[in-house]
């Protein structure tokens, strides 16, 4: 998937859309993407002036929407204006290495369970073969009444 497809399934805009391309999906199983951190993402000057440090928060959020886009390319539905995929939950967060501009984060989601409209998933972020950060996530597609 290349941004105008993300773009279809994410109702994130800049500055918080984080995945750039999706390189694998497997429906129902797992969606491999990435990001290309670079030194003009909005967060870094604040993040630290002298020694930019991409937020953990916003790593582990790049995990969530890579799953949500497992999850819609899975249900095989596209979101609207009245869907939305919101954090019911996360477990088991560990920041293993720091994410820094010029690295390209490669975020790996499986599906560990579905019903309905939650699921929970395993999601770990690496640059190159290092692990930066792990998490379990619990995601709910909710519509508006």
């Amino acid at each position: 998937m290349d941004i105008n497809e993300i773009l279809q399934y994410l109702p994130h805009r800049y500055p918080f859309l984080l995945v750039d391309r999706v390189l694998e999906i497997e429906e129902g199983k797992r969606i491999l993407a990435l990001k290309n951190v670079t030194i003009n993402e909005p967060f870094f000057p604040g993040h630290f002036p002298n020694h930019p440090v991409m937020p953990g928060v916003l790593i582990v959020e790049a995990m969530a929407q890579a799953a949500a886009l497992l999850s819609f390319k899975t249900m095989g539905v596209k979101p609207d204006d009245n869907s939305v995929v919101l954090f019911a939950g996360i477990d088991s967060v560990r920041f293993k290495r720091q994410v820094v501009p010029g690295d390209q984060l490669l975020f790996d989601v499986e599906i560990l369970q579905g019903k309905r409209n939650i699921y929970k998933y395993k999601g770990v972020a690496r640059v190159g073969d290092q692990i930066a950060t792990e998490a379990e996530l619990m995601c709910a597609l909710k519509t508006k009444s």
